[in-house]
């Protein structure tokens, strides 16, 4: 995972401050997302707190503002970023969640060729 600054250069909000890096990962998220993904997230009602949870952490890093994948607390924009967002936070039930209905899995090798 590769984690940014809250704040660019300029001083101004970075919109994605986490991203999945590891492939595997990545594969099976979008596998989720085009199955709607997003959606079912969405109107999971044992979700909704967890959501508004991950919106408020976020946005608390962000100096208030929403960006990225909790730019709208209504609305889930990607799964990459929250679950990005909760593996760099020590998890989360969003994370969870994503994970147990993607299937992904930390791969037994790492593609960049290093341990796992």
């Amino acid at each position: 995972m590769i984690e940014n600054d809250p704040r660019d250069a300029r001083g101004y909000p970075f919109p994605t401050r986490e991203w999945l890096a590891c492939r595997a990962l990545v594969t099976a998220v979008s596998r989720l997302e085009a199955q709607g993904g997003v959606r079912m997230l969405e109107q999971d009602p044992d979700m909704a707190g967890p959501l508004a949870d991950a919106h408020a952490r976020h946005q608390a890093l962000h100096d208030g503002h929403r960006v990225a994948g909790a730019g709208d607390p209504d609305h889930v924009k990607c799964l990459h970023a929250h679950l990005a967002f909760a593996l760099a936070q020590g998890g989360s039930p969003v994370g969870d969640w994503i994970m147990e209905r993607s299937g992904a899995a930390w791969p037994a090798q790492c593609c960049a060729g290093g341990p796992a």
